[in-house]
């Protein structure tokens, strides 16, 4: 099933309403081979130290891995470090690909 996250995303994207950050948190490799255009690599092993500098707690942030569970993990560390607007990509790349959204590389 398609990820309505994806979808929305992109649409939000189209309509010029960025107002929000995706979050890569896969490691530096995978990123380079290719990622969701505009996307803010920040690798989860780095991710609790690096948030609270790089991110306002109230921004809109989305989250894709390179599997769901680290998705998940991303998330729940957001959350615990005092982000409340944080969402998971499901499918990551392959479901933001799907949807249509403009990616870097692969």
């Amino acid at each position: 099933m398609l990820d309505s996250v994806a979808h929305d995303l992109k649409s939000r994207l189209e309509l010029g309403q960025p107002g929000f950050t995706i979050l890569d948190v896969r490691d530096r490799s995978s990123y380079n081979t290719g990622h969701i255009t505009g996307a803010v690599p920040i690798p989860l092993t780095d991710l609790a130290g690096r948030a609270k500098t790089a991110f306002h707690s109230k921004r809109e942030i989305f989250v894709y891995g390179e599997n769901d569970e680290q998705a998940a993990e991303a998330t729940k560390l957001l959350k615990e470090a005092g982000f409340a607007h944080v969402s998971e990509i499901k499918g990551g790349l392959s479901a933001w690909k799907t949807a249509g959204g403009a990616t870097v590389g692969a």
